[in-house]
């Protein structure tokens, strides 16, 4: 009983309003005030106090309000692990993204798809295009949002997400920073910084130069991160997935679209799973992720 009052509590601080918190918790208006007014009796101290239609945390309430997040949080953690020993089996989802996109979708699709189906324990890898291909084809991951390289192969299911134009990230005080388009011819004495494991660099390095036509050095690094701050030292350029162009490091750097021949250079993002490895929970983040797009 005690656990639905703190709920009812925490809604009314979320939604800044009796009302509003009355109609998500599908209870009377009357009702959700009772249901603060027995909270505040068994905890002896006064949480909120009301001003007409308004109200304010006590500093009793900031600190239970705060306090109450973490309790029901791992409250909710322990009847998932609950769950699963009941069961006495694991149910698991491994998915794969490229580490240089910078759309937030596959992030979005991972939330819904975690509340809808608390129990399923998600583990989620990041890599460059031939990780994931390795990923799926060992069976260390079940769905991969990738770029498509490849023709496609009737081994998998391959549902086309969006199809983008290019960019790629450069320090704000680099010359070429003031440019609205790039042309790839442009960067032929500009580095390349690639994010890729020591194993794939040269696959890496091969697609860039011959697909998409960079001429210069290529530069490594194994991490995003790492690759950012060689970006904002301007060491080099560096390409970037995704349809999102605003970068988020303030005035250190520039997302710009990238040309080739004058014509924007575009990618397929997809979602690749094996069909011998399809099933109910793959085929749903499936479509979780393509709602997103």
């Amino acid at each position: 009983m005690m656990l639905r009052q703190i709920q009812h509590f925490q809604t009314i601080v979320q939604e800044n309003s009796f009302t509003e918190a009355a109609e998500l918790c599908h209870i009377s208006q009357s009702g959700i005030s009772q249901s603060i007014k027995a909270l505040e009796d068994e905890i002896g101290a006064k949480l909120l106090i009301r001003k007409n239609r308004k109200f304010e945390l006590t500093e009793a309430g900031k600190h239970f309000y705060k306090k109450s997040l973490v309790l029901t949080a791992d409250l909710e953690q322990l009847c998932r692990e609950t769950v699963r020993i009941d069961r006495k089996d694991t149910t698991e989802l491994s998915l794969g993204f490229l580490s240089t996109y910078s759309g937030n979708e596959f992030n979005r699709a991972i939330a819904a798809f975690s509340e809808k189906n608390p129990t399923v324990e998600l583990r989620v890898m990041s890599g460059n295009h031939e990780d994931l291909y390795d990923g799926l084809r060992f069976g260390k991951i079940d769905l991969a949002l990738n770029d498509q390289r490849r023709a496609f192969s009737d081994n998998y299911e391959n549902l086309v997400l969006m199809e983008s134009i290019c960019y790629v990230e450069i320090a704000s005080h680099n010359p070429l920073s003031k440019l609205d388009v790039i042309d790839v011819e442009a960067l032929k004495n500009t580095p390349c910084i690639l994010v890729a494991s020591k194993e794939q660099q040269k696959e890496e390095q091969r697609f860039y130069r011959d697909i998409i036509g960079f001429k210069g050095e290529f530069l490594f690094a194994e991490t995003l991160q790492s690759a950012r701050m060689m970006v904002v030292s301007n060491r080099g350029v560096m390409p970037v997935e995704g349809a999102n162009s605003d970068s988020f490091f303030g005035a250190t750097l520039k997302r710009i679209p990238l040309t080739r021949n004058g014509s924007r250079i575009k990618r397929k993002y997809c979602a690749f799973w094996k069909k011998d490895n399809s099933g109910p929970y793959i085929e749903e983040f499936a479509e979780i992720l393509k709602l997103m797009y």
